[in-house]
């Protein structure tokens, strides 16, 4: 189950996560950081989709203190988290309260929405709000009231069945998420987080580095099918959770995102085949003839089963060059 609980680990910190967007916040895909400061000189957005892309860029862009409750299938868990920048990184910190003991802590800069090469890789704020209505359908909710703070609802729909939903509330002083629903393709939340407190949010004085664009690594596989939208993500995938010869890649259309593992079946525990859920996360196991050796497959996230599992049962293997 190593597999499956590095992937879990790995997804914790994004939780950390038809209009045009506001010009002063656009980065070139040339640019190699962005200046927080700029958001101070911003209106108030006026459409959904600037709410989104605001709420985006202030959470790279505010420090901060929280606590949080998650609730899911897994119950109640509590938790604390912050958010600090300093010499261009950003330090983000998340420890459970109760229940097995859990920690994250996470070093970044702004991240690209896809690797360099052909096209252009735009950072990752600018990436998602300028394609993400090709996707789902933004729209505005009542002001509420959420951590005692002023909250705008946004309710962010799938186009399309291969995808979940969310709900989200937006602090209307900084922009950043205050509360986030994941509904299932029935509507049906399926989990919450919600922070309780948040303690001093303070906007960086100064600049928050952008990740250089990053060439994709040359594979021996590749996804035979993936739902409109979905990009591999350029990230650092290589733990100490698993070994050498396990293959990660993360995917995401800049809201869901699932990740795909690929390793030889020879010398491991396998796992056992089917589809397994871990909290809202499904995980899909397949063992699979691939480059003529049985190799495991592992695709995980928090997506509609069936697309995990179609995405698991088309995986190619492209034969080296002679």
């Amino acid at each position: 189950m190593r597999v499956l609980r590095s992937c879990a680990a790995g997804l914790l910190p994004f939780l950390l996560a038809t209009a045009v967007p506001a010009v002063a916040l656009q980065v070139t895909p040339e640019a190699d950081r962005f200046d927080c400061r700029s958001l101070e000189k911003e209106p108030v957005p006026q459409s959904a989709l600037d709410w989104y892309e605001l709420s985006l860029w202030a959470g790279h862009c505010y420090r901060y203190d929280a606590h949080a409750v998650r609730i899911g299938f897994d119950g109640v868990r509590t938790l604390v988290l912050s958010h600090e920048v300093s010499g261009g990184l950003e330090h983000g910190q998340v420890r459970f309260l109760d229940g097995p003991p859990m920690a994250v802590e996470r070093r970044s800069r702004i991240g690209r929405l896809g690797w360099s090469g052909g096209s252009e890789a735009p950072a990752t704020p600018n990436g998602i709000a300028s394609s993400i209505a090709s996707h789902y359908r933004l729209s505005l909710g009542e002001e509420e009231r959420i951590a005692n703070r002023r909250a705008r609802r946004l309710d962010v729909s799938p186009l399309d069945s291969f995808r979940y939903g969310k709900r989200l509330w937006l602090d209307v002083d900084t922009g950043l998420t205050l509360k986030q629903s994941l509904l299932d393709e029935t509507g049906r939340v399926v989990e919450t987080f919600q922070l309780t407190v948040l303690e001093r949010p303070r906007l960086h004085q100064g600049e928050v580095s952008v990740d250089a664009p990053r060439e994709a690594p040359q594979d021996a596989w590749s996804p035979g099918w993936l739902p409109a939208g979905f990009l591999p993500q350029p990230v650092e995938t290589r733990s100490g959770l698993h070994g050498s010869d396990v293959t990660h890649r993360l995917y995401s259309d800049g809201l869901s995102t699932f990740s795909v593992f690929v390793s030889p079946l020879d010398g491991i525990e396998p796992l056992a085949p089917g589809l397994h859920r871990l909290g809202v996360s499904h995980a899909v196991v397949r063992h699979r003839e691939l480059g003529g050796s049985p190799r495991q497959v592992v695709v995980m996230g928090e997506m509609p089963p069936r697309v995990l599992l179609q995405v698991a049962d088309t995986l190619n293997w492209e034969a080296a060059d002679s």
